[in-house]
């Protein structure tokens, strides 16, 4: 075989002879190039893309399953404290509507005027803006819930007991015998013997005579029931009320009696007007106090105040 090499210089030529041993090893050559690119080739494509392709995309797929997994979580963890959050929001907001309410009826109980304790509106507050605000964080916000909790189970309870120590007084003081029957008269006769007016002699007086213009009004000096609504001897129209704990109270004359037996009446209230009706000289009101059964001076209970 005769290989023949060009020369760029002059366009000179060379040749060579192979001899059979040469001829082979070329031959080798020059087929094994395209046979190890192939090869080469072959590998790379076969190491480079395909297997490694589906292993990241697999792990990249888990991973991202992963990841939505613990959004899922995430919310629902979310979902579930603002459904607490909520749920302890309106529990809070009852109490509080407790609160007012319990706070209303001290105020008309302790007799603030209109006004004076407002518990339906919010307690005016203020103070300057600080330069720095932060919000509370989820641990706080638990603390903040708790300390809230515990003050208005302290609220609760404070108040709780001064209601019942304020209605206990309030009841007191309706049941009470104090004052005078009258809103508008003079005293004109007293407790014990006296110079009867019809006969001249000395006599016992159970009670005193408050006298007035005729139709006045009479009133209830305690709470009570009414026991007696109509005419008895001696005394013409009588109104007779019970207050309990052993006290009674008569009001005697009347021209007209406003209530009837059975009558639940408070403190104040008017029971019958001014007259002059049974064993009477004039216009004026009968008026005796009894404690376990016994006639006893009013005038002390005239007196008395109740706080």
């Amino acid at each position: 075989m005769k290989i023949i090499f060009i020369s760029n210089r002059k366009g000179t030529t060379r040749s060579m002879v192979l001899s059979n041993w040469a001829k082979a090893l070329l031959s080798l050559c020059l087929l094994g190039l395209p046979i190890s690119g192939g090869i080469l080739i072959g590998s790379l494509l076969a190491t480079g893309n395909h297997p490694i392709d589906i292993t990241l995309i697999n792990s990249m797929r888990q991973e991202l399953e992963q990841q939505q997994s613990e959004l899922d979580l995430g919310r629902e963890d979310a979902r579930q404290k603002v459904k607490a959050i909520t749920l302890k929001l309106a529990e809070f907001q009852a109490r509080l509507v407790r609160l007012d309410a319990l706070g209303e009826r001290l105020s008309e109980v302790a007799g603030l005027e209109d006004g004076e304790f407002d518990f339906g509106q919010q307690p005016a507050v203020g103070g300057p803006e600080q330069d720095s605000l932060q919000s509370y964080q989820h641990t706080e916000l638990e603390a903040l819930f708790q300390q809230l909790e515990e003050q208005l189970d302290s609220r609760e309870s404070q108040l709780g007991i001064l209601e019942s120590l304020m209605m206990d007084r309030n009841v007191q003081r309706q049941s009470a015998v104090t004052g005078r029957p009258i809103k508008k008269g003079w005293l004109s006769s007293r407790f014990g013997r006296r110079t009867d007016p019809f006969t001249g002699h000395r006599a016992w007086h159970n009670g005193v005579d408050f006298a007035g213009k005729a139709g006045s009004e009479i009133i209830a000096v305690a709470a009570g029931v009414v026991t007696w609504s109509g005419e008895r001897n001696g005394y013409g129209q009588m109104v007779e009320l019970d207050h309990g704990e052993g006290y009674a109270t008569r009001y005697a004359h009347n021209s007209e009696n406003l209530v009837k037996v059975g009558d639940v009446v408070k403190k104040g209230e008017v029971v019958a007007l001014m007259g002059s009706s049974g064993r009477s000289t004039g216009p004026h009101v009968h008026f005796e106090v009894y404690k376990n059964g016994r006639a006893v001076d009013p005038a002390s209970y005239i007196r008395r105040t109740i706080r």
